[in-house]
Parts: C-alpha cells; structure tokens; sequence
C-alpha cells in the first residue's frame, strides 16, 4: 500500500506582502454574506482547476515574456502543497493550517479564508460562482466564492489530496463534482444538493484528481490501475493495469490518457482499448507530477531530479532539464515555455524547444505546488507557507 504524508495543520492568519515587504491591503477573514470591500479585478483568462481545464492537459494561453519579476506574496499558516486556481480576478489555495484562502490577483490582498478540519493539500475547483474542494479531514467542501460562505460539506471515508473536478449531469439537469478519497473511492456529488450521485470503487487510494471527456471519466488510482468509468452511472468501461502505484493525475486528450507511476514508467493507454501504447521509461524515478499534454509534446516531472519532454506521437524523449532535486510539481506548458517548481527551492521557467533554462527564482523552501499561469501571470505556492505571484519583466 503506498503511503503519502500529509502536511501538519497549523492556526495562523494570511498575510499579503508586496515584493519590498509592505502590506498592500487590509488581512481578516469576510464573514459570510458579507463581501470583502478589496477590488476584484477580472483576469483576460481563468485557470478556475487544476491543470486548468476538466482534461487536466496542463495548458495555458498567451505568451510569458522570459524574465518575470514578484509582484506580491501571501503568508500562510501552514506549508502550501496545494496548487493554486484563479476564477474571476480571485486566486483560490489551501494550506496545511487547513484553511482555504480567496486572495486577489493583482493586489495579494486576502479576501477571506476558510477553516476545514485538516490541510487542505487538494487543490480547488471552481464552478458556477461555488468552490470545491476536499480536506485531509476526509470532507469535501462547496464553499461561495465570493463571500466564504458554506454551502455544504460532504463526507468520504478518507483524506481527500486531489483536486476535484466536475460535469454536467446527463441531459444538462445540474452540474456534478467528482472527486477521489482515500477511502479507495471516486465519488460523484450533485452540486447543488451536497448529495451523492454515485460511487465508484477501486482496490486503493485514489491520490490524484480524475480526467473528464467524452461521457467519460479517467483517473490512476494507488491500485495501479488506469480507471475509466461512465459518467453517467459510474460503471466501469475499463480498467487498464500500468504495474505500479498511480499517484499523479492523469491527462486526457483524443481518447488517449498520459500517466507516470511509481515504477519510473511514464504512460500512454488508449482508453477505448485498453491498449497501453507506448511506455517511456528513460526516467530513473517515480512519477508524481501529472503532464502537460501539448499538440506534439508531454511534459513531466519525475522524482530523478528532472523534467521530461516527450514526443506525444510515439513516447521518445526530446530533451530533459535537470534540476537539483525531485520534481513533484506539475508542468504547464503556455506558449514556447514551460513553468514548474522543484523540491530543490525553486521556479524554473524552460524553453519549450530545446530544454534550456530560461528563468528561475530561488525561493528556499520545496515548491510540490503546481504554478497556475493566467493573463500574463504565474502563481504558485511552497513550504515556506507562501503563495508567490509574478509577472511581466523586470529586476528582481
């Protein structure tokens, strides 16, 4: 059985402090109904999940330019192994003091904050003005996005580390939140109600967060398995055995799902066959990031201190970008230049094309979060307790 550590909760209040320190806005928690008076201002593009999108595909719009500069950072209570979301001028996180932030994109200013009964590693999910997201506290969370409001909360039988994820229930009579547990479970949850819709069950934890596509959902679970089950009703149409633990989330495009596992074995499997495609295995360590899946390339992070890019088409190796130490975090791909943090204490910025260096900012502490990159802007949190926020170019 693999096991997976969860983060410490510890009590403490957010903070936002601009590059030189100072404090741009006013702290405290919005009491619900009542929304912060700190100026939300709309983003030209949303990265409302993670990975960005219900595929998990890891792709961002626009362009970066090739040095970026701190705009804000916000202080936390707890290690940051969440992975950041922005909806509507609003970047959405949780921490390990358990508490999940609402902060605004261009100033850093908190505009509320939620307290769970566990950290919060689970990155959220925002649909229909409503965040969703699971705790170590086994429950997952709908919680207003504007105000900080519970809505409801649902209960699993075990800690809840992926993100969630969502679709439209069949005949488009409401909206359904899908999400894994540690109780070896996918569950499905109406949206509106906080009720089950159904429940899915595999042979082990399920760590990361599912794909959705096709009238189809898809996710590796610690069983080893590649899940695909019918949105529908939750019946299996597949099951497809990779040979080892499945911690990251897998993405899906075109029928095809990209997946590492804990064998050092990073994956392509057609869904519809069950067919396993091709293997990569040039990689000397366990997969825990989840891919960014482009038009021609796969990026990915292994625990052998590296990135991978991969040819999509057949599974052979482009180039690979080393690091300092393990890469947990998950790739985005925006433009000709990918983004990912390492357990090394640092952001990397890397050329899409041939794998070299770009830009990097030194942060100290482990970065396992995943960067969300919208509008021109990355953001990202770490251990030291941190969300960053960067952008354009200039002197740091």
């Amino acid at each position: 059985m693999a096991v997976f550590a969860v983060a410490l909760c510890i009590v403490a209040a957010g903070v936002a402090l601009m590059a030189d320190g100072s404090e741009p806005g006013a702290g405290g928690t919005v009491a619900a109904g009542r929304q912060s008076a700190v100026a939300v201002v709309k983003g030209g593009d949303d990265w409302p999940m993670f990975r960005g999108e219900r595929r998990l595909l890891g792709i961002s719009r626009g362009t970066l330019p090739d040095r970026m500069t701190t705009l804000w950072k916000f202080r936390t209570g707890g290690q940051i192994e969440s992975s950041p979301v922005v909806d509507g001028g609003l970047v959405f996180v949780g921490s390990g003091d358990g508490n999940v932030y609402a902060i605004d994109l261009r100033s850093g200013s908190k505009v509320w904050s939620y307290k769970t009964g566990g950290a919060v590693e689970a990155a959220p999910c925002v649909v229909e003005g409503v965040v969703f997201v699971g705790s170590s506290d086994e429950f997952l969370y709908a919680i207003d996005a504007k105000t900080g409001a519970l809505k409801w909360k649902y209960k699993t039988e075990g800690n809840i580390l992926g993100a969630a994820n969502w679709a439209r229930a069949p005949g488009g009579k409401g909206t359904w939140v899908l999400v894994g547990s540690y109780d070896n479970k996918l569950h499905c949850v109406d949206s509106a109600s906080g009720k089950a819709v159904w429940t899915y069950d595999t042979e082990n934890f399920v760590n990361g967060a599912p794909a959705v596509g096709g009238g189809k959902v898809v996710f590796g679970g610690c069983d080893a398995m590649i899940h695909v089950v019918a949105l529908a009703d939750g019946k299996m149409v597949k099951q497809i055995d990779t040979g080892s633990y499945i911690a990251a989330s897998a993405a899906l495009l075109e029928g095809k799902a990209y997946v590492g596992n804990l064998d050092n074995e990073f994956i392509c499997a057609d869904i519809s066959s069950g067919e396993i495609l091709w293997r990569y295995t040039e990689g000397d360590g366990a997969y825990f990031s989840s891919p960014a899946v482009g038009e021609t390339k796969v990026v990915v992070g292994g625990r052998d201190n590296r990135v991978h890019c991969i040819i999509r088409s057949d599974g052979k190796g482009v180039w690979v970008f080393k690091t300092v130490d393990e890469v947990d975090s998950s790739p985005v791909i925006c433009g000709d230049k990918v983004v990912v943090g390492a357990e090394d204490g640092r952001l990397y910025m890397i050329s899409l094309a041939d794998g070299k260096g770009v830009w990097s900012y030194e942060i100290g502490q482990p970065v396992t979060s995943s960067p969300a990159v919208v509008d021109g802007m990355i953001v990202v949190g770490s251990d030291d307790g941190y969300i960053y926020a960067f952008g354009g170019a200039g002197e740091d």
